[in-house]
């Protein structure tokens, strides 16, 4: 084993060494030696070597690859990507130094294998006791405020829904009628064409032209804009709202709803205010939705986010002022962005604590109607931007997803077999807690509750896992195609040689 570790370290040197600006260079064709060679030594220490030392090793390793394909793929500026690729390299590498002290530890100390059980215990229950303690405070204080004040339709102010759409069918049809049934006053609806490759979507909106929805013809995004970042600013531009109320055209409203969301936002005096719409509740074969929208409300509403200065947010429907808006820089601000909302929210409120996150409720009438592909598409856009695009931050919240959230319900049945009363009672408790955490955020959802939830997380928290990685994946080596059209960031080359300029 120490030969297979000094082979890994002479390998993690050499992966050091790209970083030298005369190796640099060479990066390619370095990167393509190291590869198979790290991958090699990797595998063969797990293999003759079996434990969850050398498990966490070979997992980062598969990091450290997917770091060293960057390199061969190319596919950012030179300096942009020497900078994101060193750091995560750095990163990745220590954390295996890292594992191997915690190992080494345990050997000279011999610790047995139930210290460190018991350890792993302690960690997940104090995870458990944060996620369920962090859900029930959001659950109380995103309860949207009763309106002690009725306003006159002449003290409203004026209100511009904003929809970006691209090859839509009946969704877009039915939030429409929803929004054209509301009792709003002071109501501009804009509908914004976003280059749709079929011409059903300018024909629904056009059909709705004589009960007062305005066209906008979309134009092709220039290349420093991600599409819908550009269909934003387009229906920006043509608003003339003192709010702005966006929404998916998943969006389904009641005819008292706009009038309840904008009273909420004036009642609670805030720039901006995210809605949590109710979810339809999806058919028997679309079980993959109890898996996907859950797992992205848990991220939402389970983390101390207030503590981490990222407060929750949701792009099904959001409300904004134009001054908040204006202020915050607008859309140019955002041009990258893969989610707008969030910087917004977190301008907002750091400004005066002019945003909250609010519930829609039976009263309000805000829903969602958002099927399983859909749900999943949009996981894939987002959740590796969300990690500001670091495999090594992939790895590490795969890791301890898998670790606080998964292995609790195997280490009761570990323990019940190995007859371990004590770590069975620890883990039963922590696998109690999860499953009290989980079936709030489902009832969230869909505004039931849902005997499936009991048995949920386990296989919600592997797909959130394999939804992330494969995020990175098509990001970094492939597309990510949301509503027929990629949606990368934009990839830079470096012409080496300019031409000469001919006087």
């Amino acid at each position: 084993m120490m030969l297979l570790l000094i082979v890994l370290g002479v390998l993690s040197l050499l992966e050091l060494l790209f970083w030298l600006p005369p190796i640099w260079r060479w990066r390619k064709l370095l990167a393509c030696l190291l590869i198979p060679s790290l991958s090699l030594i990797s595998g063969i220490l797990f293999g003759s070597n079996f434990s969850v030392w050398t498990g966490v090793l070979l997992l980062l390793s598969l990091y450290r690859v997917i770091n060293l394909l960057r390199l061969v793929e190319g596919r950012t500026q030179a300096d942009y990507l020497f900078n994101v690729a060193r750091s995560s390299s750095w990163w990745l590498i220590g954390a295996q130094i890292t594992v191997l002290a915690f190992a080494a530890l345990s050997h000279a100390e011999h610790v047995p294998v139930l210290t460190w059980l018991y350890i792993l215990s302690g960690l997940e229950f104090a995870a458990a006791a944060v996620l369920l303690s962090s859900t029930l405070r959001h659950l109380r204080t995103t309860t949207p405020p009763k309106i002690t004040r009725t306003y006159a339709d002449k003290d409203l102010p004026t209100l511009t829904v904003a929809i970006p759409a691209r090859n839509e069918t009946d969704d877009l049809e039915a939030c429409l009628q929803s929004l054209l049934a509301n009792d709003y006053p002071k109501l501009e609806v804009l509908v914004l064409d976003d280059c749709s490759q079929d011409k059903r979507t300018p024909e629904i909106i056009r059909a709705f032209a004589h009960d007062g929805v305005s066209f906008v013809a979309g134009k092709v995004p220039p290349k420093q804009w991600l599409a819908k970042n550009y269909a934003y600013k387009q229906l920006v531009d043509e608003a003339n709202g003192e709010l702005l109320l966006f929404c998916g055209v998943d969006a389904r409203f009641q005819p008292h709803s706009l009038k309840l969301l904008v009273e909420t936002l004036l009642a609670k005096k805030k720039s901006m205010v995210s809605w949590v719409p109710k979810n339809r509740l999806p058919n028997a074969g679309q079980f993959g939705s109890l898996l996907v929208q859950p797992g992205r409300y848990a991220w939402e509403l389970a983390l101390p986010r207030r503590l981490l200065n990222r407060p929750p947010v949701l792009s099904t429907c959001w409300l904004i002022t134009r001054e908040a808006l204006r202020t915050a820089g607008g859309f140019p601000a955002v041009a990258h962005k893969a989610s707008v909302e969030s910087y917004f929210a977190h301008q907002t409120a750091g400004h005066q604590d002019g945003y909250s996150f609010l519930q829609s409720n039976e009263r309000i009438g805000l829903t969602s109607a958002k099927d399983f592909l859909e749900q999943r598409a949009t996981a894939t856009r987002l959740r590796y931007p969300q990690v500001h695009r670091r495999p090594e931050l992939v790895g590490l919240l795969s890791l301890l997803e898998v670790l606080l959230l998964v292995a609790p319900f195997g280490l009761v049945i570990g323990s019940i077999f190995a007859k371990t009363w004590v770590l069975l009672a620890l883990s039963a408790v922590v696998c109690l807690l999860l499953t009290l955490f989980y079936t709030q955020i489902v009832s969230l959802t869909y505004r039931r509750f849902l005997w499936r939830s009991l048995w949920l997380l386990p296989f919600a928290v592997l797909y959130d896992v394999g939804l992330l990685n494969y995020s990175m994946w098509r990001y970094e080596f492939r597309e990510v195609i949301w509503k027929d059209r990629n949606v990368c960031m934009p990839i830079m080359h470096v012409t080496p040689n300019l031409p000469t300029m001919q006087s």
